[in-house]
């Protein structure tokens, strides 16, 4: 088996009803369903849209999953991401909001196939107009995610939630409707003060798991949350600390610690705005990995507010499963 390929052997071909796919950037994961929607089978590559041109989907789709498929037949295939975008397989053009998300599967595209074993369904994202250009917002991928907490709430969600990564998204959700939704730069801010700005010289990795690193991350989180203004003079002050602090551990530990207080200076000037208009007795609803979610209500809890979290490959299956359901209705 190729070494960018992983596959669970999967249950008897005659068991499938229809295949999930959550198609990136960087990677293609993709699982088996049978008639119940549940999972039979999954593979994952790091054949991502950057690692494709238009005409290689096809292909690295049904190299994943040709062992899965009936000898006769057509199987439905839900896919989201960015196998949609205008550089992916074919463009679904982005819903604008307010869009009910039960309603995605409106939108979905279908991308012409050499094969007759599939039928793919490629799911649009939302977009934001506003009149101003600073409220231009796009998402493509996070929309199915958030579908998934529709999918789970017999209430149709409502809340604020938010799906931390290298580009975090809040979206505000009235009854299974998204209203509105911001992008922050947040990851991507910190790896390049990380590792091109004059910080690199102090922050080495952090852990959570270390106490130290903890309360660096909180403390900056209050701090610059209060006064997000002084954002930029507390990032230098971190380059200054490290050279004058002696109250700080030694080796690595100095770096881990600074590197934490970098991540809580970042994660709480997202906050000061996101956050903003929210009542700190309403929830907040956290959907990806475990240790990011965890690093997010840390950050919350720091500043007032309780979250839950949903884990990020849960809620995408469910927003799938809600996608498929409706285009069978």
């Amino acid at each position: 088996m190729p070494s960018n390929m992983t596959n669970e052997t999967p249950k008897p071909a005659s068991q499938l009803a229809w295949i999930a796919v959550d198609w990136g950037s960087s990677n293609l994961r993709v699982w088996g369903l049978d008639n119940d929607d549940n999972v039979i089978a999954q593979a994952s590559s790091d054949k991502g849209m950057l690692s494709l041109n238009p005409k290689q989907y096809e292909t690295e789709l049904l190299r994943l999953v040709s062992d899965w498929l009936p000898a006769s037949g057509q199987i439905n295939v839900m896919v989201c991401g960015m196998a949609g975008a205008r550089q992916g397989w074919l463009e679904a053009a982005y819903l604008p909001v307010p869009t009910r998300l039960d309603q995605l599967s409106q939108g979905a595209v279908k991308p012409a196939l050499a094969s007759h074993q599939l039928r793919v369904y490629l799911l649009p994202g939302l977009s934001q107009t506003r009149s101003t250009a600073s409220h231009f917002d796009v998402m493509r991928g996070e929309e199915t995610q958030l579908a998934g907490l529709v999918a789970t709430d017999t209430a149709n969600f409502s809340g604020l939630a938010c799906l931390p990564g290298t580009h975090a998204k809040w979206a505000t959700l009235e009854d299974g409707t998204v209203s509105r939704f911001a992008t922050y730069l947040t990851g991507e801010l910190y790896q390049l003060l990380a590792n091109q700005s004059v910080l690199k010289h102090s922050v080495d990795g952090d852990d959570l798991s270390d106490a130290s690193c903890r309360d660096a991350l909180i403390s900056a989180v209050s701090e610059i949350h209060a006064a997000p203004e002084t954002f930029s003079n507390r990032l230098f002050g971190l380059r200054a600390q490290d050279l004058l602090d002696g109250r700080l551990p030694s080796g690595k530990a100095r770096g881990a610690v600074l590197a934490a207080r970098l991540s809580g200076l970042t994660i709480g000037l997202e906050l000061a705005d996101a956050c903003k208009d929210h009542a700190t007795n309403k929830r907040i609803t956290l959907i990806g990995n475990k240790a990011l979610c965890h690093r997010y209500q840390l950050a919350l809890n720091a500043i007032g507010f309780q979250a839950q979290q949903v884990d990020g490959d849960a809620a995408v299956l469910a927003g799938l499963r809600l996608a498929y359901q409706a285009l069978k209705a």
